[in-house]
Formats: structure tokens, sequence, C-alpha cells
């Protein structure tokens, strides 16, 4: 064979060698080709949406990654974990679930994070697994909302009265105390489990929270659901998910449950954040459509069920102290009412800082009595007339007499205020708080 001819085969031979490596064929397990802001890109596997995979990477350790999209026969996908030290050519192996939770009665008095992982130190064995994403209950087995769900709050129970099974927002700029007032609702509520989610927290914030704002007391009926700002985008997300589904297992066992997010906004934001980077058009203020067709979804879980409740409390930070911002302004339409808390108030030490006059329960003319429904009327009737005329009375032009309305309103208003002002280690129950309000509501 002439050397010519040797080399030709070579050549083709070498061409071919290379066109094989270079080859797209089948795999069981992909590998990553592309890594672009938040999102991860690879050939293969064959996997479906919102699979978990497993991304191996050169050390050998593993990091769980979310299907997001699919495009044209790659795999696009978020990461739940950290993934430093990620590459080009990385394994990525399907494991063909998505995500759940491990639940159990053990859970009550334990932290965990957003997969429901502890984090306490302490181990967890879970006695069943629940879906991430479910069904709200049918319409038509939901119970109705006829029991009070006293708060040891006298603001909320005097004027806002809450039902087992109803869904409330609180609103409020930063600093004003959401934070606090939840922890209060946690330590002094009737509810059998608290079910607490610390969304898009500082990390000092959430020990802060627990010792301090929920106590011992409060943390022996809660499970709290933990994940700080530097977490990634999606894992942050998948907090809300993770407690509303502890929330429905503790629902089906026939028990009240009250569910509190700490903050809904901060959840809308992780979820824009994944929105923008899978490449979905900005909206209002830069949220994307994935952010409000997604809220309707988790919320409606909340509620009761043909077996046993949530009742579900979101706070909302307000950005700006504007309350008609796209995200408030959409949570304000779906769930039950709403808590205003007013800035005013707390920098004028009036804590907690709930504008009565602002706020409301939707569900409050079916769960409280009729003599409570009007002391809490003519006590607002009363605190409006006060502060429609509050300039007046502030630089000394009304003079007494001139209307008996107002007259009486000067009269109440500091037994009202003292009514509203309660001490964050104070706990007032309903009777009591009922009967309070009607001994003031007698005076008028």
């Amino acid at each position: 064979m002439s050397e010519t001819l040797e080399k030709l085969i070579d050549d083709k031979f070498d061409r071919l060698i290379r066109k094989f490596k270079n080859a797209e064929f089948p795999r069981l397990n992909g590998k990553v080709t592309r890594i672009l802001g938040l999102t991860i890109e690879s050939i293969g596997p064959e996997v479906f949406m919102s699979e978990v995979c497993k991304l191996r990477l050169a050390d050998k350790t593993h990091r769980l990654a979310e299907v997001v999209g699919l495009n044209d026969g790659r795999v696009i996908l978020m990461p739940l974990e950290d993934v430093s030290g990620l590459s080009q050519n990385c394994e990525v192996i399907r494991t063909k679930r998505k995500l759940d939770v491990g639940v159990s009665p053990e859970m009550v008095g334990r932290v965990f994070d957003a997969l429901g992982r502890p984090i306490d130190s302490e181990t967890f064995f879970p006695e069943k697994r629940y879906p991430l994403i479910n069904d709200s209950p049918n319409p038509l087995i939901r119970q109705r909302i006829k029991e009070p769900l006293p708060t040891g709050i006298r603001a909320i129970d005097g004027f806002l009265t809450l039902g087992k099974g109803q869904r409330i927002g609180i609103f409020a700029g930063s600093g004003v105390g959401k934070s606090t007032l939840l922890g209060m609702i946690a330590k002094n509520t009737y509810a059998d489990v608290n079910v607490i989610a610390l969304i898009g927290e500082r990390g000092r914030e959430v020990r802060e929270f627990i010792e301090r704002d929920l106590g011992k007391d409060g943390l022996k009926r809660s499970v709290v659901i933990v994940s700080t700002s530097d977490q990634p985008a999606l894992l942050r997300t998948k907090s809300l998910y993770t407690a509303t589904t502890i929330s429905e297992y503790f629902r089906d066992q026939g028990l009240n449950v009250l569910l509190m997010v700490d903050s809904l906004t901060r959840w809308a934001m992780a979820q824009r954040e994944v929105g923008l980077s899978i490449g979905e058009p900005p909206t209002t203020r830069g949220y994307t459509p994935s952010v409000f067709a997604n809220l309707p979804k988790i919320l409606e879980r909340a509620g009761n069920s043909d077996r046993g409740s949530i009742t579900g409390i979101y706070t909302v930070l307000v950005e700006a102290d504007d309350f008609n911002e796209p995200i408030s302004d959409t949570v304000r339409g779906i769930v039950d009412g709403h808590i205003i808390l007013s800035r005013k108030l707390a920098e004028a030490n009036h804590y907690p800082a709930i504008d009565v006059l602002a706020s409301i329960s939707r569900l409050m003319s079916e769960v409280a009595e009729k003599e409570h429904l009007e002391a809490a009327r003519r006590l607002r009737d009363i605190m409006a007339t006060y502060y429609d005329a509050k300039d007046l009375i502030d630089v000394g032009a009304y003079s007494k007499g001139t209307d008996p309305k107002i007259d009486k309103a000067i009269e109440l208003i500091d037994e009202i205020n003292s009514f509203l002002r309660q001490e964050v280690d104070e706990k007032s129950g309903f009777k009591d708080t009922v009967n309070r309000l009607l001994d003031i509501a007698s005076k008028i």
C-alpha cells in the first residue's frame, strides 16, 4: 500500500473519530453545555418538566436542580443548591421524580429548609411524602367558614375577627412590625399547629424570630421553614410550596392549621428572578406573568377541606409604602381580607401598628356574634369621626359642644387606643376582648 493511500485512510479515520466524539447520541445521563446567569443548559437526559435532576460536579459531589424548560432538545435547569464548581461537561443525572417533602407529626417544634430537610442538627424520619405541587380542595367539598379563630391580639379579634380557614394579608412597609405581629399571633393563637415560612429573610433574623418573637412556647407548636436571602431564587420559591404542603398534611389529619408566610413579596421577587432567567417577558414593575399566574394557585390551597382547615396569614412587604403596587393589589384581590400596618402609628409608638379603619376581615360577619359586630361598627364610626376632626382638635380650632359626636369621640379615643395597644408578651383571651369592646361601645 502506498504512503499516499495510507495517509488518506488515516485522515479519514481521524475525521470519523472526531465526528464520533462530537456526535450527540441518546444518553441515559446528560452533560452540561452552557451556564448562563441562573440557568444551566444540558444535552439530555430525557426528562419531563419540573423533574429533579442531580448535577455531578468535578469533585464527585452532587447538587440538585429542577427542569424549568425544554428547548429544541436542550434541557434548561435551575439549581436548588449552590453550584460553585460546576463546569461544562458535568454530568446531569435524572431522578424520574418531582420535588416532594417528607412529613410526620414529629415535625412540630422543628426547623427545616426550603426542601423540608432539618437544619436544627437533629435527625428526622418522615412518615410519608407529599408532593410540593398539589391541587386546591374541590370547592364543593370545602366546609364553610363559620367558627372564629382567636389570635390573642385585641385589635384583630375585636375589629377584624378571623375565621378558621380564612386567608388574610398583612400589608406593611419595612420596619413596621410584621414579624413581631406574626410572632405574637403564633404564641397566642388557638390553632392546633402553626406552620411558619420565613422567605428571603436575613440570616441573622431567623434566630432572632425563633428565640425572640416566637419563643419556646410558640416553637413547641410550630413547624418553621427557612429560606434565607442568599439562597438560589428557585429554592426561595419552593419554601412557600413546602410550607403549604406541610400545612396540607396536618389538615388531612383533621387539625386546624395556622399557616404564616413572611413574606409573600419576597417569594414574588424570587419568582420574578426565575421567570426572567428563563425568558419570560417582564410586565408591571418587571414582574413576569408566572408571578400573577402562580399567586392564586398557591393561595387557593389554603382554606377548609372536608377534614380540617388551613388559616393563611401572608405578609406583604409594600414597596415605598405604596399599597397599590402590583403584588399588594393582586394579593388583596385574592385573599379574604387585609390588615394594614401604619408607619404613622408605629412612629407614635402605637404597637401593634394596625390601622383598624383601613383594614377589613371579609368573613367577620360570618363568625362574630351580632352584638360584637354592632359594637365594632360603632367604635369604628367613633374612630373615623375623631380622625376626620383631628386636625381641628390638634390646633385648638374645635370648640367643645359644637358637635356631640366629636365630643364623644374625644372622650373615648384614649380608651379605644388603650384597647388597641398591646405588649409583645401580653395575651388577651377572646371573651375578654369582646367583653371589653362591648364595654367601651356601651359608653357611646
